[in-house]
């Protein structure tokens, strides 16, 4: 394990202190916990970037896409716990 200097201004200092003693941790314990998830955020972020690039690239090559009408059901039915069928991808404009 690596040891890292980082400069916290009193007033940001103060406030992690009081946030940690809030959380029941160090504030060592609780700093490592806020890097960690600004990491684990930061991650999911670039991999849902990925995957809409990936989707919106076969939009473009393929031209086809769900119309949103159709999604908006497909999802309201999902949330209410129901298992619609799929909407099926069309050609964009029909």
């Amino acid at each position: 394990m690596s040891t890292t200097t980082i400069r916290i201004d009193d007033e940001l200092k103060d406030r992690i202190s009081a946030a940690a003693d809030r959380a029941g941790k160090t504030a060592h314990a609780f700093i490592i916990d806020a890097i960690a998830q600004t990491v684990e955020q930061v991650e999911a972020e670039e991999e849902l970037h990925r995957i809409a690039d990936k989707r919106w690239s076969k939009v473009l090559s393929t031209g086809k896409s769900v119309p949103w009408d159709d999604a908006k059901k497909f999802l309201a039915a999902r949330g209410r716990g129901e298992k619609p069928e799929k909407p099926v991808a069309r050609k964009l404009g029909h």
